[in-house]
């Protein structure tokens, strides 16, 4: 087990700047995910700690040795990626033993090593097997076997589930967080999925063009997003954005569509006529009120819960989604008009300018 520490880390490539500078401090046995949109650098991050790439400034630091400039098989970090990268011609043993038999160990503590991993994940009884003779979800133990028999300083996850099926997917997301806690390693996890990096970290990275956006626990960055990109990526369907402007010394918005909302958490600072964007999620409106009039252009049902894709009738242009437990009226059609209502205690509200997150001032 040991610490990690990020700082001042960037990454250039010729002139494209995919890092800039990020400082980041993970804690002992702590699961930190990194998720956000292709090219933000997610995965150029982890690589820089493995050493798989050099950075271009600034230092990793495990456990308190700079590690900046060592050779990946001197770091005493082991890596899952996306694609197993098992030996073809090897038996599971011989993956799981292979990095061992590097080290020198002896036959006896290998054997006890890849035996210990193999009940650990289920595996006893394909030892023999070769990869081609696996299931996805088998590789993928394998691939986290060899891992763990290296019982190595810190695991890095570069989105290690992102080749198998759905149901495989939510199978495996449970095991890899059972068997963190269980060992204990500090780990990062790479991620472009909601719902892993939502359910397995400690804490969530969320990357924006190669800078953080933001850092905290899963759930307060779902509650209090940083800003809007945050709001519109955390979050499935992405939140709802509504032009507005600030009202009666900050108590309340005046949305562009019409209706004026007050605020349920305080007084947001700044003059009247302030231009904010107020976020809602689509589960935090519901129907049958008269805040908005929405157009309904598409009806998804989705089981257990229905979302609305509409456009509200004061602003053409404007686009909402509206999640509804159980089923839509059967007789709704498309084209059919709804009012709504958004409900005040989950109002989020951002900047229009720069994007950041207001704060309310509490009365």
């Amino acid at each position: 087990m040991a610490t990690l520490e990020l700082s001042g880390l960037r990454k250039s490539f010729g002139e494209t700047h995919v890092l800039h500078g990020v400082d980041l401090t993970l804690a002992d046995g702590e699961m930190l995910v990194i998720v956000g949109a292709s090219g933000c650098g997610k995965s150029t991050l982890l690589r820089l700690v493995a050493g798989l790439e050099r950075a271009s400034a600034g230092r990793i630091l495990l456990d308190g040795r700079d590690i900046t400039e060592l050779d990946p098989s001197a770091r005493d970090i082991a890596m899952v990626f996306q694609n197993y990268a098992l030996y073809p011609h090897m038996s599971v043993f011989e993956n799981m033993a292979y990095a061992l038999r590097i080290r020198g160990l002896s036959k006896s503590e290998i054997t006890r090593k890849v035996d210990d991993a193999a009940e650990l994940l289920g595996l006893g009884e394909l030892l023999a097997r070769k990869p081609r003779q696996l299931s996805g979800g088998q590789r993928q133990r394998v691939a986290m076997g060899r891992a763990i028999v290296r019982s190595p300083k810190l695991f890095l996850f570069d989105e290690p589930l992102s080749n198998l099926d759905a149901k495989l997917r939510v199978q495996m997301r449970a095991e890899i967080r059972r068997l963190q806690r269980r060992l204990g390693v500090t780990s990062l996890y790479v991620t472009h999925d909601q719902v892993e990096a939502m359910t397995l970290g400690d804490r969530l990275l969320v990357l924006h063009q190669g800078r953080p956006a933001q850092l905290a626990s899963p759930m307060e960055v779902f509650d209090r997003p940083a800003d809007t990109y945050v709001a519109g990526f955390i979050g499935a369907p992405a939140m709802n954005f509504l032009p507005a402007v600030l009202t009666h010394g900050g108590g309340s918005a005046r949305l562009e569509a019409g209706p004026e909302l007050s605020f349920t958490d305080g007084t947001h600072p700044g003059p009247n006529g302030r231009r904010l964007t107020i976020g809602i999620r689509p589960e935090h409106v519901s129907l049958g009120g008269s805040d908005l009039t929405l157009t309904v252009d598409l009806i998804e049902p989705l089981g257990s819960e229905t979302l609305l894709h509409g456009r509200i009738v004061a602003r053409s242009g404007d686009p909402i989604v509206v999640k509804i437990p159980g089923h839509a009226p059967a007789e709704w059609q498309e084209n059919e008009r709804i009012g709504v209502r958004l409900d005040p205690a989950h109002l989020h509200v951002f900047d229009a300018e720069t994007g950041l997150r207001v704060e309310p001032v509490i009365r």
